[in-house]
């Protein structure tokens, strides 16, 4: 593999490293949420089977779209999909959530051991998807490795995919916590996550446009160095805008006791 390459491969596994911290932490603090309730050792048998359920289905799901990923229908509803859970994400943490701060929503009745680990696997499906589609968007733009293909799919795009949802996973085992607390400093970051997640689906939306069925766009515009360049500086905005415009809760409290 030329050293060109390998560069812009890295550069994609970085940002996906990036991307798949933030949401696994988001994941992370959901589950935490939704087990709170529970006593700590069905709090704790609850989370090990939330983390199995993320190991099988998050695979699975990658397996599976391996060999739908030059479908055009698979990639249109991949990037209405991610457009869809970012303005949805986006809506309820800014209109919602200031529902619930304001006492407004009433409270709900509490699950049991079951079927709050029935409500976890479920969203441990979402997560998966949620993560494979946003991998899915960023690597297939990029050129052919060479390598043997994997189901449908160029066996290195496959590898950056897979290594981006590994990672994803040991985030969420060994690192959440450390995002959690980034996340709970600098809530910014959660919606500019979310909003890098929609950017990812538009750019999974350009490369459906792009497909030789529809030919809506040019089929070179997508893997153009212009739309990359676009993408990349608007995605890493986002990143910025996020982290400056968010406040540190902790220096902000640390200034309010001196």
């Amino acid at each position: 593999m030329e050293l060109s390459l390998l560069l812009e491969y890295g550069w994609v596994l970085l940002v996906l490293i990036a991307l798949e911290g933030l949401l696994a932490a988001d994941n992370a603090l959901v589950l935490a949420i939704m087990v709170k309730h529970l006593p700590e050792e069905e709090r704790r048998r609850a989370l090990f089977y939330g983390l199995a359920g993320a190991f099988v289905f998050r695979f699975g799901s990658l397996f599976a779209i391996s060999f739908l990923v030059d479908v055009w229908q698979v990639q249109a509803i991949g990037a209405i999909y991610l457009l869809f859970i970012a303005l949805n994400h986006i809506y309820r943490k800014l209109v919602v959530k200031k529902a619930e701060d304001s006492g407004t929503e009433r409270p709900k009745k509490k699950s049991g051991f079951w079927m709050t680990v029935f409500k976890v696997e479920l969203a441990d499906i979402a997560f998966a998807v949620d993560s494979i589609l946003a991998a899915v968007a960023l690597a297939v733009a990029l050129p052919d490795s060479g390598l043997p293909n994997i189901g449908g799919l160029d066996g290195g795009k496959f590898l950056v995919i897979f290594a981006g949802g590994l990672i994803g996973l040991v985030i969420m085992r060994f690192a959440a916590n450390f995002f959690v607390g980034l996340l709970e400093r600098r809530p910014g970051l959660e919606i500019a996550a979310f909003m890098i997640v929609g950017w990812v689906g538009v750019k999974l939306l350009v490369y459906t446009m792009s497909h030789p069925a529809l030919a809506f766009l040019p089929e070179a515009f997508a893997k153009s160095t212009e739309w990359k360049s676009i993408f990349y500086i608007v995605l890493i905005l986002i990143a910025a805008g996020g982290w400056f415009l968010s406040k540190d809760k902790a220096v902000q409290s640390g200034e309010v006791k001196h």
